[in-house]
């Protein structure tokens, strides 16, 4: 079973959609996603979120036969702290 994404909410994956061709469509111009509310830095439609948005759903469609989940949070969590500059 796959546990859920160790996400801290920061809001810097929404802040960088511009960085990935596949969330580009997103960017409202500055690099930030058109759905991410600055003052509570979540989703404006997290229910109805892309799956590219999904980190389980992107796991299960494009990468179970790469990684292990372990590895494929390891490697977002990665990503993660490049995007917060650590």
């Amino acid at each position: 079973m796959i546990q859920k994404f160790p996400c801290t909410e920061c809001g810097r994956c929404c802040q960088n959609v511009q960085l990935s061709d596949e969330t580009l469509f997103l960017d409202r111009g500055d690099g930030t996603c058109r759905y991410f509310e600055e003052s509570t830095k979540h989703c404006s439609i997290y229910l109805e979120r892309p799956d590219v948005c999904r980190i389980d759903v992107q796991f299960k469609k494009r990468f179970v036969r790469i990684y292990s989940w372990d590895e494929y949070v390891y490697r977002n969590l990665q990503v993660c702290k490049v995007l917060a500059g650590e």
